[in-house]
């Protein structure tokens, strides 16, 4: 029997604040929310339009529209529209296709034993929190305030916009300094540098300079050039380090989520020497099911020999390099299988933290367990 069309949801919400970008923050989560109950996914949405009086100030090609978008719509951008209005708020409709059923002669499974529907919940960190809005407008403001305060160097390690990264030093220690590089998550489609500033507390307490980059974002550029990017940021690193007030000799790796493979894959790569340790937090290291969901597409990967050259946990690190790994406790099964396989593979000591989701599993990067963890692999790669 042949499927009918999917029928058009539409879904809305209106904000008000002084800072128009916030405002369309609110507005563009409370119309998500709406859809939610129709379990609606960013990879079923057709059709975004923004009402503004400020159309210039919410225009898409801004950074800090750009940024909200895709923390708020998942990476995916569906055709926008701007328009003007004489209201003080901000007003967002989305519309999306309504996911289709199961077609009768479908598969039950697609991969790993799960049907398309229990897949795509496992690999969406999204699915396990109740608010990801707050959690992203934490992020922000802490990540600002922290900045701030701790007047990071922002540095140019590659000619586009994305190839940056900001450089803390810790208060009244002389180098040259070990090096702590954090690379940040976002299913390699969103979030930035100055989101997660504030997750180098404990390792800047701990006496190590920590490096927080940046990459281009998907699909703006594909995988293979996020990770070009980062073995350049590396490289980077590496040769300006004592300028930077730096030990080139002790430079460590981490990462979160999409930070976390290119964190380990790194330690795979030609550009691995120059690293003494790595530590992936709540890593996808085989990217296998990714497949099955359409982010393989948005990272432009073409096929089976694509994945599972980009996946770390078919290969092997460097013999030099120091290995740890770390998810969640309140994480998906798969989140948490994922880094348990990988550890295994890579014969790595792991830790799943008992309580913590996708996302506050960074908070204990500023104390308690997670920050042990990541200090203790460290001192064992230097």
């Amino acid at each position: 029997m042949p499927l009918t069309e999917p029928s058009v949801l539409t879904g809305e919400g209106t904000a008000e604040h002084a800072d128009p970008v916030a405002a369309l923050r609110t507005a563009l989560a409370a119309a998500m929310a709406s859809l939610a109950p129709h379990k609606v996914t960013p990879a079923d949405l057709t059709r975004v339009s923004i009402a503004t009086r400020t159309e210039a100030l919410l225009h898409p090609a801004r950074a800090a529209v750009d940024l909200s978008l895709r923390e708020l719509l998942g990476g995916f951008r569906p055709p926008i529209d701007l328009s003007a209005h004489e209201h003080n708020n901000v007003t967002v409709r989305i519309e999306a296709n309504a996911p289709r059923p199961m077609a009768p002669d479908a598969p039950p499974h697609v991969w790993g034993g799960f049907s398309f529907a229990e897949l795509a919940r496992e690999y969406s960190p999204r699915a396990f929190v109740p608010d990801m809005a707050a959690i992203f407008d934490a992020w922000r403001r802490d990540g600002a305030a922290f900045r701030e305060k701790h007047l990071a160097a922002e540095l140019s390690y590659g000619p586009t916009r994305g190839e940056a990264v900001d450089l803390y030093l810790p208060e009244g220690r002389r180098g040259p300094l070990p090096l702590w590089v954090f690379i940040h998550g976002g299913y390699w489609q969103a979030v930035d540098k100055a989101h997660n500033g504030q997750f180098a507390a404990g390792m800047l307490a701990a006496g190590y300079a920590v490096a927080v980059p940046n990459y281009t974002l998907a699909p703006t550029a594909n995988l293979h050039e996020i990770v070009r990017q980062t073995q350049t940021m590396v490289a980077f690193l590496a040769r300006e380090a004592r300028a930077l007030g730096c030990d080139p000799s002790e430079i460590h790796l981490a990462g979160h989520s999409a930070g976390g493979h290119l964190a380990a894959l790194l330690a795979t790569l030609p550009e691995g020497r120059l690293v003494r340790s790595a530590l992936p937090l709540s890593g996808i290291f085989d990217l296998a099911p990714l497949a099955h969901l359409t982010y393989a597409h948005l990272l432009g990967l073409d096929d089976a020999v694509d994945l599972a050259r980009l996946s770390p946990q078919h290969l092997r690190p460097l013999p030099h390099i120091h290995i740890g790994a770390a998810a969640g406790g309140a994480e998906s099964g798969e989140f948490q299988r994922q880094t348990l396989d990988f550890a295994r593979a890579w014969s790595a000591p792991s830790r799943i933290i008992a309580g913590r989701h996708h996302f506050n599993l960074l908070d204990g990067l500023c104390s308690g367990d997670l920050l042990d963890f990541a200090r203790e692999i460290a001192a064992l790669g230097r």
